[in-house]
């Protein structure tokens, strides 16, 4: 495979490991169409967007949109954000030669969602580099 479809690959894997299920977060990939009447969720989007080290390697960042019910304060929102942060900041997945590696993951502003108002919104994000094999 190459270096965008196995980050995607190693970012998934995270999000349907079975450790992930049992925090019982649904979990949704950028540009799927999400239904959702004010439960909490997160949808992932990976943003290859800088150079590597070689041709068979990019950076870029790892955003994580974290939605909960709208007027009940930011503290599930942290509360899910620590938790991916507990996946992925400082992580390293390593297969066949290949190595995705997490830095440190930020959380930014929360608001009320503009497409639902029922969601609270806020975007987690980490940089990540990806090292595949020459």
């Amino acid at each position: 495979m190459g270096k965008f479809t196995d980050v995607e690959t190693d970012v998934f894997s995270v999000f349907a490991s079975a450790a992930w299920i049992t925090e019982s977060i649904s979990t949704y990939p950028a540009n799927h169409i999400i239904e959702n009447d004010g439960n909490e969720f997160i949808r992932v989007s990976i943003i290859p967007g800088g150079e590597g080290v070689n041709l068979h390697s990019v950076s870029g960042q790892l955003i994580v949109d974290i939605f909960t019910s709208a007027g009940e304060g930011p503290s599930r929102i942290s509360a899910i954000a620590d938790i991916v942060d507990s996946y992925l900041s400082g992580k390293t997945f390593k297969a066949s030669g290949k190595t995705s590696q997490f830095h440190s993951g930020a959380l930014g502003n929360a608001q009320v969602d503009e497409d639902n108002p029922s969601l609270y919104k806020a975007i987690y994000s980490i940089s990540f580099n990806y090292f595949g094999v020459l």
